[in-house]
């Protein structure tokens, strides 16, 4: 056995614990979770079955921790797990799972087959079969800062062209300003109107605000590769820099996976509570919408529809804000015939956008999004998730569909009543 595989071994053992020995022993072998996965519906083929992604732990699980299993290894009657099986099932569990927990909606004894993957992808990035892509974007968030390389200066300069272009000043590590406003790498590089968008509904709402120069960068891309001590420095960097400036909350963009690892994981892996809260943006503006904070006036006339991204809804529980936000700006808003919380994934949740090798399963998996759009005949598509927004905008590209994706908080921004 290599040292790799001894390692990817040893962490799948540690990874093993009540929940995923339940999920095991109770799985009734139904197969309900492939009809509710967007890579063996568009393919028929029967290893994107979510269960058969995890054979491989399940076959560590049986050997290590049941009385028949150890009995077959005893007796050389079970396959030990090797290296070349775990290359084989690369793909399976990175290229073709974005976590996003549809599976898990419709098994019908509960089993959580997302938190199984996230556990096995430990032991897959232990024994050296993560994916290269998400390997290079890990090392540049721990040493960089960011998983795109993006440094201080970058968004500086994105502060600045936003400044020019709102008449707004962005503010830099404010000492007790009430939110912290975090982006994402997309944000920064691919939709600076965000930031814009957010200056403008701060000043409305008067509300101090404030980036922080040590922690801008709200991608964990240790959750995606499955390193909970890459996961762990990321949040920890967010941590410092919001209690450095004492904040009372830090906002998380329009971004599902950030959101999921600071506020849901990020106390477990830093392994205290935090001094601050943490919410996603359209919490807060939702918040401010009930507080009459937030004044918009006229409509968009064009047909909408809303994607949601499945770590905010599914997995985070935002589900009526967007819906709340959209009824001030839109009148003529249509939901798919699958939302909230049994929504279709736009196919590059979980990393899977990050992978070279995954972009043409990814785009095949897609043709379930695009079934779903042309069903409402919407003209625009809204979502709250930069890294939703690139597949979504790719994917339309890609099939000829001319709808253009909004972020649902620059649609607000939008629609701001002046001088207020």
């Amino acid at each position: 056995m290599s040292v790799n595989l001894a390692k990817g071994i040893d962490a799948f053992k540690e990874v093993i614990d009540a929940p995923i020995a339940s999920f095991f022993s109770s799985c009734v072998h139904c197969g309900l979770c492939a009809e509710a996965c967007l890579f063996y519906t568009e393919t028929g083929d029967p290893q994107y079955t979510p269960i058969h992604k995890l054979e491989p732990l399940r076959r560590v699980w049986k050997q290590e921790y049941t009385l028949l299993g150890k009995l077959g290894k005893m007796l050389g009657l079970s396959k030990p797990v090797t290296d070349a099986e775990l290359e084989e099932w690369k793909p399976l569990v990175y290229n073709s799972c974005t976590m996003c927990s549809r599976c898990a909606m419709v098994c019908p004894v509960g089993n959580d087959m997302t938190y199984m993957i996230r556990k096995m992808r430990e032991g897959m990035a232990a024994s050296g079969h993560a994916p290269a892509d998400l390997i290079a974007a890990s090392t540049r968030s721990v040493e960089i800062g960011s998983p795109m390389g993006i440094r201080l200066p970058a968004v500086k300069a994105q502060m600045k062209h936003v400044q020019a272009d709102t008449g707004i000043e962005i503010p830099l590590d404010v000492a007790g300003a009430e939110y912290l406003v975090l982006m994402s790498s997309m944000e920064i590089i691919n939709f600076p109107e965000y930031l814009a968008a957010v200056a403008k509904i701060m000043k409305q709402a008067g509300k101090s605000w404030t980036l922080c120069s040590d922690a801008f960068e709200a991608t964990n891309s240790g959750i995606q590769i499955g390193v909970s001590d890459i996961a762990k420095i990321l949040v920890q960097r967010i941590v410092d820099g919001a209690e450095k400036l004492k904040v009372k909350t830090v906002i998380s963009p329009e971004c599902g996976h950030a959101y999921t690892a600071l506020r849901w994981e990020g106390p477990n892996l830093v392994g205290r509570p935090y001094t601050f809260d943490v919410l996603h943006i359209l919490e807060v503006l939702d918040g401010f919408r009930s507080a009459g904070l937030l004044k918009t006036t006229g409509f968009e006339d064009a047909l909408l529809t809303f994607h949601d991204p499945c770590q905010l809804v599914r997995r985070g529980g935002v589900l009526e804000q967007p819906r709340n936000l959209l009824k001030m700006v839109a009148k003529n808003f249509v939901d798919t015939a699958d939302h909230g919380q049994m929504n279709w994934c736009c196919g590059g949740g979980g990393g899977v956008s990050a992978i070279e090798e995954a972009e043409p399963l990814r785009l095949q998996a897609f043709r379930k999004k695009k079934s779903q759009l042309e069903e409402t005949g919407a003209k625009t598509l809204v979502t709250a998730c930069a890294n939703c927004r690139i597949v979504l905008e790719e994917g339309l590209e890609h099939y000829h569909m001319n709808i253009p994706v909004v972020g649902l908080t620059e649609m607000i921004a939008d629609h701001l009543t002046e001088g207020e």
